[in-house]
């Protein structure tokens, strides 16, 4: 295979081992959480559909879907400059994000198999399928002269703490993004394949499946254990997850909108109909979703782009760091009100809408 001389853009560990991005508020989280309170769950209440959903993880629907072909061995050279760049960041986001549930969820596979077998089984065969979307994205990553190293990924970035009701939550949104963002591509490349610029688009369609089971599977447990849904401070966190997660969606894809151009997306529209179909979909399960139609949603989502922006060039410019933070200062302090005034709308009640209590 014939790859381009890798332009000096990323900082590399080793050559062709490319330095994990820099961790940031906004890039994908590695998590920990509390797994003696795990393995304590209980799970009768929706114990069917869940051995339903292990049933399906057992059948390995996707187990030869990830085979490369010979549409990968050809040079790439055409993907260049910041098309080729932004292409390399976004295969690198989706293969930590991927590496890090594979992490999590085999942790918790190792820490439940003795006292809550079912699950532990579910958490392992949900690992299986994250190391395998993982390993495909780090083996595009090679097809542009660099890779990441797994391994020192996992000894080295920063874990973040969630109680588990805080793992489920956050990782029942991820899930379903991640969903709709790669069937929302997939649909799109479908009709217009000549924006197909490499072959890794052509996957999406099976992978996204992955995530739609893995989805189901937390959607399960969390009508398992309604504790997590039916009081108002569980409206407040179903609120803010929603918003951290389509708010984070929005802002890493503003910066990177060339991306999507280059695959014929306009990223903002892209995003508003992910963030849509997901909000609708979470609202399956929670007892309250945003009101992304409001009229100003799309005003204070774009609002806090823009300002993200300038925080960006900012950080790209010259000077000392301390007269960087202080010039990026207000527009941080702006984001903070538009995401406060986000989360303050009036949501909508699924509760009330489905004419059902938890």
């Amino acid at each position: 295979m014939v790859t381009a001389p890798q332009a000096q853009t990323f900082t590399e560990l080793r050559p062709g081992i490319k330095a994990p991005a820099k961790e940031t508020i906004l890039t994908p989280r590695f998590y920990t959480t509390d797994f003696e309170a795990m393995a304590a769950m209980d799970i009768r209440a929706n114990e069917d559909e869940l051995r339903a959903i292990l049933s399906e993880f057992r059948a390995d629907y996707n187990r030869y879907h990830f085979v490369r072909d010979e549409d990968f061995n050809r040079s790439w050279d055409h993907i260049d400059g910041e098309t080729r760049r932004l292409f390399i960041e976004f295969l690198e986001r989706s293969c930590t994000a991927e590496f890090s549930g594979f992490l999590l969820y085999k942790e918790l596979s190792r820490k439940l198999k003795d006292r809550n077998p079912v699950l532990a089984e579910c958490f392992g065969l949900m690992s299986r399928d994250e190391a395998r979307h993982a390993g495909f994205l780090n083996k595009a990553m090679a097809d542009f002269g660099l890779s990441l190293d797994l391994g020192f990924l996992t000894s080295h970035r920063s874990y973040t703490y969630f109680a588990p009701k805080f793992i489920f939550y956050a990782t029942y949104l991820s899930e379903k993004i991640g969903y709709w963002r790669y069937i929302t591509i997939y649909r799109h490349l479908e009709k217009h394949p000549e924006h197909r610029i490499y072959p890794i688009f052509k996957f999406f369609e099976n992978w996204c499946q992955d995530e739609n089971r893995h989805g189901d599977f937390f959607d399960a447990i969390l009508r398992a254990n309604p504790q997590f849904l039916n009081d108002w401070k569980a409206r407040l966190w179903c609120r803010f997850f929603l918003l951290s997660v389509f708010a984070t969606m929005y802002l890493n894809d503003q910066q990177r909108a060339k991306f999507y151009e280059a695959i014929g997306l306009n990223a903002r529209e892209y995003d508003l109909q992910v963030i849509r179909k997901t909000n609708w979909t979470a609202g399956r399960v929670f007892p309250v979703i945003l009101n992304v139609d409001h009229p100003d949603f799309e005003k204070l989502m774009d609002a806090c782009a823009r300002d993200y922006l300038q925080i960006v060039r900012i950080g790209e410019s010259q000077g000392p760091l301390w007269w960087k933070r202080l010039r990026q200062f207000p527009y941080a302090a702006r984001i903070v009100v538009n995401l406060l005034r986000l989360y303050l709308m009036r949501p909508v009640d699924m509760e009330a809408q489905r004419g059902m209590v938890y």
